[in-house]
């Protein structure tokens, strides 16, 4: 099962339109991602109906942010994406009137939702804008520059 890295790569996307002066295109975020430009217009669209980016088209066309980062949290680039199940394990409900089946699902259950929470309660702490000071400071500790990103 592949990881769902959609909220690390908009981070990512994030932290580098604030960056950066001009608008970033489609093709251009496409590039840097190595996707599909259509991926990355269906996705920035989920982040520009919630109010942290915005669009134009045409010449000088592209994606800039909305709002500053200090004011976006992970939280809320997580819920703008659709807010998917942060684990990839699952409970078991082939038989649910199976009483083994229905006391492990209590137990792991309980125990997703408790981390879960805890979770995102973590995300709603961390502004994307400290995720790019982060980033400033590791770049200033290098001694040759990173041309990739």
């Amino acid at each position: 099962m592949r990881n769902d890295t959609r909220l690390s790569r908009m981070l990512h996307v994030l932290i580098h339109m604030d960056r950066h002066e001009e608008r970033a295109t489609s093709e251009t975020i496409a590039r840097m991602l190595e996707t599909n430009p259509v991926v990355v217009r269906r996705t920035m669209g989920l982040l520009r109906d919630k109010g942290y980016v915005t669009s134009d088209k045409g010449h000088n066309g592209g994606w800039s942010l909305a709002r500053p980062l200090a004011e976006i949290t992970l939280l809320d680039i997580h819920e703008a994406l659709g807010s998917q199940s942060i684990f990839s394990i699952g409970l078991a409900t082939d038989n649910p009137t199976c009483l083994v089946e229905q006391a492990v699902n209590q137990a792991l259950g309980q125990a997703f939702d408790e981390a879960q929470a805890l979770l995102l309660k973590r995300l709603a702490s961390i502004s994307v804008a400290s995720l790019a000071e982060d980033f400033d400071a590791r770049y200033r500790a290098l001694e040759v520059p990173c041309n990739k990103h």
